[in-house]
């Protein structure tokens, strides 16, 4: 996958992992709804965890995902804002090898429509380790609807021109 577009869609293996003080599998509707979106859209499922909001768990568990041959992308939903409690950028920012902004940037972008200057707060972002996509959404199922719709949908699609993350994701041993 060495070029920038492919005319058939590629199925990837993303793991979700919820970031949460009270959430169980029982009301985690944000990890839900970004399980669900994925599978529509035709990606595999290959890992989906919920963890307390700690920076030594969360780095833990990502840095699995990202040793491991089988997953090429993590969606993260929880801990992006502002507060003592929010710890998921500090935790995950310093695993990455690349920053992706502009991920970040358009996300407060489209959310500035809806929440006003408040989305300054936001804390939103993606970027690559070892060739995994590590994406960062906020807790509430708004925000990952938005997340999954408004970017990770077509940047994740190998068909998406002029370009999307497919190229730069690490093959699977399939």
């Amino acid at each position: 996958m060495g070029h920038c577009n492919t005319t058939r869609f590629v199925p990837l293996n993303i793991a979700v992992l919820t970031l949460s003080d009270t959430r169980d599998f029982s009301n985690d509707t944000s990890g839900d709804f970004l399980q669900q979106a994925l599978e529509d859209a035709g990606h595999k499922l290959v890992d989906r965890k919920i963890s307390k909001d700690d920076k030594y768990q969360i780095r833990a568990i990502i840095s699995q995902w990202i040793a491991s041959n089988d997953v090429q992308v993590v969606i993260t939903t929880g801990g992006t804002g502002f507060t003592e409690r929010d710890n998921t950028p500090d935790a995950v920012s310093a695993l990455f090898d690349r920053s992706i902004e502009g991920f970040g940037e358009l996300f407060r972008q489209i959310t500035y429509t809806e929440l006003g200057t408040s989305t300054v707060q936001s804390r939103a972002l993606g970027g690559m380790a070892n060739k995994t996509a590590i994406f960062c959404l906020p807790g509430s199922t708004g925000a990952c609807k938005t997340g999954w719709n408004k970017i990770l949908k077509e940047q994740l699609d190998a068909t998406h021109r002029p370009c999307n993350f497919v190229m730069h994701i690490k093959q699977t041993a399939e």
